[in-house]
């Protein structure tokens, strides 16, 4: 007869090797690549999104309680928390021409890491968005008084400003 020790070791070493099988075929087999030179990047899924279309009939007030939606609303924290207080600070004192190119920026290019690379000077600010609203967003994220940017403002603000 068996020892009970052995016969646990016995179920316990039958079982992982039953298992094993099974765990690896749940293992993705897609990887990582990274930016090598044979990386084809098809397994990346782009979505189209649709075009960025100025509106210029759209009422002022309009225009900026929506660009403060879209500047907290983004698809990464960091630009959320970037944009949401650069609009906190500078939405309501924008004239036309910085709203249009304000709202260019975070809503025509596609990828949100672009607006934050440009942002930070990590990359080079294409021309197309070059301009007065993106040398005040740099400036805004250099942060020169260090002030604590941890997270989005609160809504509060909002209403201390409608009365």
């Amino acid at each position: 007869m068996l020892s009970s020790v052995v016969a646990k070791r016995l179920v316990t070493g039958i079982c992982q090797a039953a298992w094993k099988p099974a765990a690896t075929g749940l293992v993705s087999s897609r990887s990582y690549r990274g930016d090598t030179a044979d990386d084809t990047r098809g397994d990346l899924i782009e979505i189209p999104l649709p075009p960025w279309e100025a509106r210029p009939d759209e009422p002022t007030d309009i225009k900026k309680r929506r660009l403060l939606y879209e500047s907290r609303k983004r698809g990464m924290l960091e630009n959320c928390i970037l944009l949401s207080l650069f609009a906190k600070r500078y939405l309501n004192t924008m004239n036309e021409n910085q709203l249009l190119q304000y709202d260019r920026l975070i809503n025509e290019p596609s990828n949100d890491w672009d607006i934050y690379y440009w942002a930070t000077e990590a990359q080079p600010t294409p021309d197309v968005y070059q301009g007065e609203i993106m040398d005040m967003l740099k400036e805004f994220t250099k942060n020169r008084n260090q002030e604590q940017r941890l997270d989005a403002p609160s809504l509060e603000y909002l209403e201390k400003e409608s009365q």
